[in-house]
């Protein structure tokens, strides 16, 4: 990969320099972290804001941050343009049906239902029986996690599935993004369209509680913790992994976020889910350490 510039200067070059010293498998498992966080600080904020206002203030705050320290360039060729519109529908859209899944289902089992996104991102295509065999133990294990203990809010199911299939659109259109822009600028642009999508649904809801100072507050973190960190992390991972790798990389999330449902939020879940997710986790473990040197 040819050497990329960076044009601003001063902390915001030594930390783009920082992220490009740092082996892409770390970036993404630090995105998961982060990003596990934030959603578990962002579902305390659904009693004030609501779950479509809590995304509003994520998003918009999120975008008005990175076009602040990236100041991107509209002068883009059409195909760069398309790119960017489609990654901010798609982020926008991914955002609101996951948000909404978490107000009826714990963070972990949202999360692990939405993961089927990454993990067919990396098993489609794939004529290797092994990878079957994956596909298959976490489908089961999402199986299980919405069966046992009752069962979970179909709503919640729903909105977790719609918001896995955005995931996996994510993951490509980011590689199709890291490629076309350079540094944060793409991302910039493209959580402004993304901002834009949800905005009128935050405002219908949430209305003036938006303009709260706490809930600003609140919704800055969760911006940083859940937007900005994250995904510029997952940006500089993907210039380098292609979208296979990275999806199978991500075979942690459903564990972050079922720890961090109970440590932050109360969530326990039920003993059988716990295997449930454990299921998901062991198929994109097996998937990565299968997976062919050149994927």
């Amino acid at each position: 990969m040819p050497e990329r510039r960076f044009t601003r200067s001063g902390p915001f070059t030594l930390a783009a320099k920082a992220f490009g010293a740092i082996p892409p498998p770390a970036l993404v498992l630090l995105g998961v972290v982060s990003v596990q966080i934030g959603a578990a600080v962002a579902k305390q904020l659904f009693t004030i804001a609501g779950a479509t206002g809590t995304v509003t203030l994520r998003l918009v705050l999120a975008a008005a941050f990175l076009l602040l320290v990236w100041r991107p360039s509209l002068r883009l060729d059409r195909r760069t343009y398309a790119v960017v519109i489609g990654y901010g529908v798609v982020l926008g859209t991914m955002n609101l049906t996951f948000y909404q899944a978490l107000k009826h289902i714990p963070l972990g089992a949202a999360v692990t239902i939405e993961f089927l996104g990454p993990l067919a991102v990396a098993v489609v295509g794939s004529r290797r029986w092994l990878d079957g065999l994956w596909a298959l133990l976490a489908a089961a294990g999402v199986l299980l996690l919405t069966r046992v203990d009752g069962g979970l809010a179909l709503p919640g199911v729903l909105f977790a599935l719609g918001a896995a299939v955005c995931w996996a659109g994510y993951i490509l259109l980011t590689a199709a993004l890291g490629s076309r822009t350079s540094d944060g600028k793409g991302l910039a642009l493209a959580m402004a369209f993304g901002a834009v999508v949800v905005l009128p649904f935050g405002v219908a809801e949430a209305g003036t509680a938006l303009l709260d100072p706490v809930v600003l507050i609140a919704g800055a973190a969760v911006a940083l913790l859940s937007s900005v960190v994250p995904y510029s992390l997952e940006l500089e991972a993907l210039r380098k992994i292609p979208p296979r790798v990275f999806g199978i990389l991500m075979s942690l999330e459903p564990a972050v976020a079922a720890l961090a449902g109970l440590v932050l939020l109360h969530e326990a879940l039920h003993p059988a889910q716990w295997v449930a997710v454990f299921c998901v986790v062991l198929a994109s473990v097996g998937a990565t350490r299968t997976a062919r040197p050149d994927a």
